[in-house]
């Protein structure tokens, strides 16, 4: 947690040094802000929210001092002096930041990994603290409080009739285009912001583009929940990232402005990326984890998203794959378990008793609503764990795609346990004669790994590096 206090009117730019942006030892808490202030009330309803679905806070003091420093530095302009702002670095490798009333934001580690310099990061949490100066948080709730009392009113009174339809249709998109007011207007407020306190205002418009990229380049490879992205929540579109430019020209020629990137990337040097210990590894079709020290293969062509849920994964043929952990008696079989009603469907005369790999299992098939299934259950360190393959019913591969996953699972031994390390970003110096692609080869634990490389350092296709300069690369040591 990072908290930035420092009010714009008892602080000058030239004070601000990093010693004095420090996570606190007497930090502010939820509990703490002043009962009586109904912004932060409502902020403090929907922070626990956050950190359940957000992963929980994400503690490095290397990271929070230049998180809080770029924050110090704006508060010395910002719009409302005497607000008071609450930094959250989140635990979470999808890219967003969000605000809330009161003063609370977010900004994801995914997010830091993907920025390349301090005037990109505050170019997103000034963007967020212009939500905050603009009032948008109530605004946005009054709008939708509105909405939900329209939406009661159109169905109570035309129920479910094709003009009651189109009068909800025609309330969302206005809510969605108040909405898109208010991202430009934040934009404007955030810009002028950053680039008043120095920063390099074409930043803006640069991430814009970077988040873009990664975007896409997720939506090829695999997302591990794209709801929780920033550009599901922000809308982005050419227009929008050219007025970011325009608003930018008002401040001067694009590199007139301060990046800070050395401190940026300082900051974020040994940055945990993608999955967490507690969550498991994807390692390209491999699921590996080491809390529970299970592992389990997919066929190639699947791609494996990894969510706190559960692991899924999607292949050819709209076959896709649910692996999940549960609960049961221990004194229970696997065969009666099949049997308890949970599998809608199930063909009893299939369920059977097996050994996978040493592991107690049971298997069976089950059909509804045009698809087909193979249930697998295996009973593995105490722990039963249930691997689901659906395929449309005219698929004639399911026997064979599920035998393979299932065939795979097995109980990770101490060596394999050991040897598994999480991904992190580590900021590394262009040696003579290394290239985009020598530097992309020497990443590890992902896929698309010269995409990747360029994604993450804001590299156009084409771009290259030179000697001496400093670039991330993805690694687990």
């Amino acid at each position: 947690m990072v908290l930035a206090l420092v009010a714009g009117c008892q602080m000058t730019a030239s004070d601000l040094k990093e010693s004095a942006f420090r996570p606190s030892d007497n930090p502010v808490t939820v509990d703490s802000v002043s009962r009586n202030n109904r912004l932060a009330e409502l902020a403090r309803s929907q922070h626990p929210r956050i950190l359940a679905t957000y992963g929980g806070e994400y503690s490095d003091p290397k990271l929070e001092r230049m998180v809080a420093k770029v924050v110090g530095n704006l508060t010395t302009v910002s719009g409302n002096p005497g607000q008071t702002y609450r930094i959250t670095i989140l635990n979470s490798p999808n890219v967003n930041a969000f605000a809330l009333p009161g003063g609370y934001l977010y900004v994801t580690r995914g997010l830091l990994a993907l920025a390349n310099d301090s005037a990109e990061l505050a170019a997103v949490i000034s963007h967020e603290m212009g939500h905050v100066t603009a009032n948008h948080g109530i605004q946005r709730q009054q709008k939708e409080a509105e909405e939900v009392l329209a939406t009661k009113v159109v169905t109570d009174v035309l129920g479910e009739s094709p003009s009651a339809k189109v009068a909800l249709i025609r309330g969302k998109l206005r809510l969605a285009q108040f909405s898109r007011n208010q991202e430009l207007e934040a934009d404007a407020i955030g810009i002028k912001a950053s680039g008043q306190a120095g920063f390099d205002p074409f930043a803006a418009g640069r991430f814009l583009q970077s988040m873009a990229a990664y975007s896409d380049f997720r939506s090829v490879s695999g997302a591990t929940d794209p709801s929780l992205d920033f550009l599901a929540s922000h809308p982005n579109a050419p227009q929008r990232i050219e007025l970011a430019q325009r608003h930018a020209r008002q401040f001067d020629t694009p590199g007139s402005g301060v990046t800070d990137r050395d401190s940026f990337l300082d900051g974020i040097d040994g940055l945990l990326f993608g999955d967490t210990p507690e969550e498991g590894y994807v390692r390209g079709t491999t699921f590996l984890h080491p809390r529970l020290g299970i592992s389990f293969s997919v066929p190639a062509g699947f791609v494996i998203d990894n969510s706190a849920a559960a692991v899924t994964a999607t292949g050819p043929g709209d076959m896709a794959i649910r692996f999940d952990g549960v609960s049961i008696d221990g004194n229970m079989a696997l065969t009666d378990y099949l049997r308890s009603g949970w599998v809608s469907g199930l063909e009893d005369g299939t369920v059977r008793a097996e050994t996978i790999n040493g592991n107690e299992a049971a298997v069976a098939k089950a059909r509804a609503d045009g698809w087909q299934f193979d249930v697998a259950v295996i009973r593995a360190n105490g722990q039963v764990y249930r691997l689901l393959t659906a395929a449309p019913v005219a698929s004639t591969s399911l026997d064979a795609v599920a035998r393979s996953v299932s065939g795979t699972f097995h109980v990770l031994s101490a060596a394999e346990k050991a040897a598994l390390k999480p991904l992190r970003i580590r900021v590394v110096t262009v040696r003579p004669g290394q290239t985009i692609g020598t530097l992309a080869a020497s990443m590890v634990g992902v896929d698309r790994k010269l995409d990747l490389f360029r994604v993450i350092n804001g590299l156009a296709p084409g771009a290259a590096v030179s000697t001496g300069y400093r670039v991330k690369i993805i690694t687990d040591r």
